[in-house]
C-alpha cells in the first residue's frame, strides 16, 4: 500500500474507515462484471439478462450509501494503491480514492444508473439488441465509477476513454438509421478533440511532479507547494479544462450533445444525469487544487466560457420542438452553471457539485418522462403532443415537479443549488457573472413553461392513441420525483445540513442562506414562468417564438455553428483530404499490392513453365531414355538359349581381342 498517507497513515486510516469505504473499489467492479456475464450468459437467461445489471448496481447503491454515511459521520480520506509497473522513476499504480467528493458521486451515479435500468425493461422491451444495450449499459456505468474513485491520472483516463466508447456505441444504437450512427460518430469524434488537451494536460502535471507520480493527491499537493512553474500550471490547468469542453458540452465543442438524442432515451438520460456530461465538471473539482495553483486567468476562462455556453444554450432550447433536445440544451446551460461556479474559485466549488448533485435526479426524471410521453404518442414533436395531462397523470406530475426544479420554483431542489451559484457569484463579487446566473434562470423558466404548457395541456395534437407507460416505467419516475423535493434541503442553511461541507474543497465552510438572493431568484424565476404562461397558454401555429424574425433564423441554424464546423473543418477534410487518401489508398497502396500480386501470378507462371518444361522434361526425358532401352533390351530377351550362347561367344572373342591388341 502506497499513497499520500504512507504506510502508517495508510494503516490508521483504513482501522478508522469503515468496512465499506475500504472496499468501495467494489463499486466500480461490479457493473463490470455484471457487463460480462450478461454478454456471456444473458440471452441464455430469463428476461434477456437486466438482472445481472439491476442486481449489480443495485448493491453498488447500497455499498456508496455506506460510504457516504461514512462521512456524514465525520470520518476522513481513505486511499489504497497497489503498484502496477514502474516507467523510470514513474511508479505506475492502481488503486482508489474516497473522500467526501467521491461519496456523493457515487450515490449519484449508482442511483440514476439503476433507475435507468430498471425503467429501460419497459422501454426497449422487444428491441432486437435488447441484451447487448443492457451490457454496454453496465460497462458505461462501471466507466464513470471508475473515474469517481480513480486515485490517479491514468486509472481516470481509462475510465473516461471506456466512457467515450460506450456513449458512441449507446447513441447508435439503432444503427441502421443514419441519423443514429451519424449522430454516434459526431459525438466521438467531437469528444476526442477536447480529449487531445486533457491528455497533453496530464503529461504536463506528471513532467512537474518530475515524472515520478500520476497520483492525483500528490500532484495537488506538489503544485499547492509552489515548487512548480506558474506557466506550467496554468498551461496544465488550460489543457485539462479542453477534456471538460468536451465532455460536459460546453462551448465550441457542445454542438454533439443535442444531437446525440437519437439514440435511446434511456441513455439520454443517464449521459445527461449522472455519467459523461458530469465526467467534466468531476474532472475539473478533482483536479482543482491545480486550477486554484494556477494563474487567475485559468479560471477566468473557465467562468467566461459557462457564461457563454449558459446563455448560448439557453436561447437554443426556446425554439426546438423536439422534447429531447429542449432538454439537451437545458442540460448544456445546467453545465454551463456548474462549470461558471467553479470559476468563481473555491466559493463557487461547494455551489458546482451540490447544483451537480441536485441536477442529477431532476435531470434524469425530465428525461425518463420525456420518454414515458414518446413511449405513448411516438413522437419526439411538441407540436404533435398537447393535452397529455389526462391520460398520462403519473407521467405528467412527476415530469411537472422535474420542470419545476429545473425551473428554480422554491423548494424544490433546483432552486436551492442555483441560489447557491448565485450567492457565489456575488459573494466573489464576480457581479457580471451573477447577472449572467439570473438571465439565465428567467430563459429556462420560460422554455421549461413552454415545454410543459405544449406537452401537457391543451388538447391532443397528435394521431396515436395516448396511455399512461407500464409501472416498469413510471415506478423510477416517482422516486427520481421523491428525491427532486428532498435533496435540495441538504443544502438548506436553517437545517445545518452539512452537505456542502462533505463536497467542499479545503477547509469546510458552512452553508450560507441568503434571502435577498433567494428573493431576486424567485423573482426571475416568477417572471420566466409568467412570460413562458402569457405567451404558450395556448396553442398556437405557427409557434409565436418564430415572429422573432431574425433572430429565430439564426437561434433555428444553431448560431451557424454547425455550418461553420461542416464548411470550414468536416468538408475540407473530406472532400480533398479524405477524398486524396482514398484515392491514394485504391490507386496506389491497393495499385502497388495489386501490381506485387500481379507480378507474383506472372512469376509462378514463368516457374511453373520452367518446372513443365524444363525440369519435367529432364526427368520425363531420363524415363523416356530409361523405356526406351527397356525396350531395346527386351527384344533381345528371347528365351533361347543357343541365342544367349552365341552372344556370351561374341562377347569373349571382342573381350579377348581388346585385352591382346598391341
Amino acid at each position: 500500500m502506497v499513497g499520500l498517507l504512507g504506510a502508517e497513515g495508510a494503516s490508521a486510516a483504513a482501522s478508522s474507515a469503515g468496512w465499506f469505504v475500504e472496499h468501495a473499489w467494489l463499486i466500480a467492479l461490479l457493473p463490470f462484471i455484471s457487463a460480462a456475464l450478461t454478454l456471456f450468459f444473458g440471452k441464455r437467461t430469463p428476461g434477456g439478462g437486466p438482472v445481472y445489471g439491476i442486481t449489480a448496481i443495485g448493491a453498488g447503491l447500497v455499498m456508496a450509501l455506506g460510504v457516504l454515511w461514512h462521512f456524514v459521520q465525520g470520518g476522513g480520506p481513505y486511499e489504497k494503491y497497489v503498484e502496477w509497473f514502474r516507467i523510470g522513476p514513474l511508479h505506475m499504480q492502481l488503486g482508489f480514492y474516497v473522500d467526501g467528493l467521491t461519496g456523493v458521486m457515487l450515490i449519484v451515479v449508482t442511483f440514476v444508473s439503476l433507475m435507468v435500468h430498471i425503467y429501460s425493461l419497459g422501454y426497449m422491451r422487444g428491441d432486437v439488441r435488447y441484451t447487448w444495450f443492457f451490457v454496454v449499459l453496465s460497462l458505461f456505468t462501471g466507466a464513470m465509477l471508475d473515474v469517481v474513485l480513480a486515485g490517479n491520472l491514468f486509472q481516470l483516463l481509462v475510465g473516461w476513454e471506456v466512457m467515450g466508447v460506450c456513449s458512441y456505441l449507446l447513441i447508435g444504437h439503432w444503427y441502421e438509421d443514419p441519423a443514429n450512427s451519424g449522430a454516434a460518430i459526431k459525438a466521438f469524434l467531437t469528444t476526442r478533440v477536447g480529449d487531445v488537451p486533457f491528455m497533453f494536460g496530464i503529461f504536463a502535471l506528471i513532467f512537474a511532479t518530475g515524472m515520478t507520480t500520476s497520483n492525483i493527491q500528490l500532484i495537488g499537493q506538489t503544485v499547492a507547494g509552489g515548487h512548480v512553474s506558474l506557466l506550467l500550471v496554468t498551461t496544465a490547468a488550460l489543457l485539462l479544462f479542453g477534456g471538460t469542453i468536451g465532455k460536459s458540452a460546453q462551448f465550441p465543442l457542445h454542438v454533439w450533445l443535442p444531437d446525440a438524442m437519437a439514440g435511446p432515451t434511456p441513455v439520454s438520460a443517464l449521459i445527461h444525469a449522472a455519467t459523461m456530461v458530469a465526467a467534466g465538471i468531476y474532472l475539473v473539482a478533482r483536479m482543482f487544487q491545480v486550477f486554484v495553483s494556477a494563474d487567475p486567468i485559468a479560471l477566468h476562462v473557465v467562468a467566461i466560457i459557462g457564461a457563454i455556453t449558459l446563455l448560448l444554450a439557453a436561447f437554443l432550447a426556446l425554439v426546438q420542438d423536439d422534447i429531447k433536445k429542449v432538454l439537451a440544451y437545458s442540460t448544456i446551460s445546467q453545465l454551463a452553471y456548474m462549470v461558471a461556479a467553479l470559476g468563481v474559485g473555491p466559493d463557487g466549488y461547494p455551489a458546482a457539485m451540490f447544483h451537480l448533485f441536485t441536477h442529477a435526479f431532476f435531470k434524469a426524471l425530465l428525461f425518463l418522462g420525456a420518454g414515458s410521453v414518446i413511449h405513448a404518442v411516438h413522437s419526439n414533436d411538441m407540436s404533435e403532443m398537447g393535452g397529455l395531462r389526462k391520460d398520462m397523470k403519473v407521467t405528467f406530475w412527476t415530469f411537472l415537479i422535474g420542470s419545476a426544479a429545473l425551473a428554480g420554483v422554491p423548494g424544490l431542489s433546483g432552486f436551492f443549488s442555483k441560489d447557491e451559484i448565485i450567492l457565489a457569484a456575488k459573494d466573489s463579487h464576480t457581479y457580471w457573472l451573477a447577472v449572467v446566473l439570473l438571465l439565465g434562470a428567467v430563459l429556462t423558466a420560460f422554455y421549461t413553461t413552454r415545454m410543459v404548457l405544449l406537452t401537457f395541456f391543451g388538447e391532443y395534437r397528435g394521431n396515436a392513441h395516448p396511455h399512461e407507460s407500464p409501472p416498469v416505467m413510471t415506478v423510477p419516475l416517482v422516486l427520481l420525483a421523491g428525491a427532486t423535493c428532498v435533496v435540495g434541503l441538504l443544502g438548506f442553511a436553517p437545517l445545518h445540513a452539512p452537505f456542502l461541507d462533505w463536497v467542499h474543497f479545503g477547509e469546510p465552510v458552512p452553508a450560507v442562506f441568503s434571502p435577498l438572493v433567494a428573493v431576486l431568484s424567485i423573482v426571475v424565476v416568477a417572471i420566466g414562468i409568467w412570460a413562458g404562461y402569457v405567451v404558450y397558454r395556448r396553442w398556437r401555429t405557427p409557434d409565436p417564438i418564430t415572429e422573432l424574425g431574425p433572430a429565430y433564423d439564426l437561434l433555428e441554424h444553431k448560431y451557424y455553428l454547425d455550418d461553420l464546423y461542416w464548411n470550414g473543418i468536416v468538408r475540407p477534410i473530406r472532400d480533398p483530404i479524405a477524398a486524396g487518401v482514398y484515392w491514394t489508398n485504391q490507386h496506389v497502396l491497393d495499385g502497388a499490392v495489386n501490381g506485387t500480386a500481379t507480378l507474383a501470378y506472372a512469376f509462378s507462371a514463368v516457374v511453373a513453365w520452367f518446372d513443365r518444361n524444363v525440369i519435367d522434361g529432364v526427368v520425363n526425358g531420363a524415363g523416356s531414355a530409361m523405356e526406351l532401352f527397356g525396350r531395346g533390351l527386351r527384344t533381345i530377351q528371347t528365351g533361347k538359349v543357343q541365342w544367349y550362347a552365341v552372344g556370351l561367344f561374341a562377347g569373349v572373342i571382342l573381350l579377348t581381342v581388346f585385352i591382346i591388341r598391341p
